[in-house]
């Protein structure tokens, strides 16, 4: 189908009856305009007060990119001057959510647009920045705004020779040109495996920088049949080396002698 280059205005100055078909809308939100585009066009739901945007959808708001099969665009109605704010999008196949720096992948998702908040569910979430690659099982959260990003369920983080997993990870994102991930929060179930050991504990924090770990609350550390208890451990996923740390508990190791 012929890409048009018309621009659908969405205004309540419109005086059009019935179902509307364009290739672009151009909308507002509580903080920016929100402009919409597909390949074979979009149908104005005015019953729904909503736009459908079909094939290889795309969303920009504020330098966020979001594209997908379909793009549902939800409205209210605003003052004259105003016309009408676009507030939610949701997003339906091969969802992908960009910045400069960052993209996000999932099946489906829902854009919250005066939050600047994206939630995406599906198979194979992931997180993909410079600084680290985070993936999730059962939700992934971008927090424009905040500089936040949240993955839930057997959320992982990869480091050269291990990797992170809890059962949330909470991302923050550096404020600058790069917008690198500084530092990760782990929280419930804290696991850390690397080539030579093991490192469970009840929360953590990690750098994607220097690749370091840390570990606290109930933490083992297993290396074969030997292990080490205390209250925090360092786990370097760069080289894999491991040590207890201080925490105000006795460290307490098991060890099995050589036959």
């Amino acid at each position: 189908m012929t890409r048009l280059t018309a621009i659908l205005m969405v205004t309540l100055t419109l005086g059009l009856i019935g179902p509307v078909l364009a290739q672009s809308v151009v909308s507002s939100s509580s903080d920016g305009q929100v402009e919409i585009n597909a390949d074979d066009g979009i149908e104005w739901q005015r019953d729904t007060k909503a736009y459908i945007a079909r094939g290889n959808a795309r969303a920009e708001r504020s330098g966020i990119e979001i594209l997908a099969d379909t793009l549902t665009a939800f409205y209210r109605d605003g003052h004259s001057e105003n016309g009408q704010r676009i507030y939610r999008i949701d997003a339906d196949g091969k969802v992908r959510v960009q910045s400069t720096s960052e993209k996000a992948f999932g099946d489906k998702g829902v854009y919250h647009v005066d939050q600047s908040v994206f939630v995406l569910v599906g198979e194979k979430l992931r997180l993909e920045t410079q600084s680290a690659t985070i993936t999730a099982r059962d939700t992934l959260e971008y927090w424009d705004k905040r500089q936040l990003a949240v993955a839930r369920g057997e959320a992982i983080v990869v480091g050269s020779d291990g990797r992170l997993r809890a059962d949330i990870l909470t991302a923050h994102i550096a404020k600058g040109s790069n917008r690198n991930i500084d530092q990760i929060d782990a929280f419930g179930n804290v696991l850390v495996s690397t080539g030579a050991a093991i490192a469970q504990g009840n929360e953590g924090v990690y750098n994607p920088k220097t690749e370091i770990a840390i570990l606290c609350g109930n933490v083992k550390i297993t290396r074969g049949k030997n292990q080490l208890n205390g209250n925090c451990a360092e786990i370097n996923l760069k080289t894999g080396k491991s040590r207890m740390v201080g925490g105000g508990r006795r460290i307490k190791g098991i060890f099995e002698p050589k036959k």
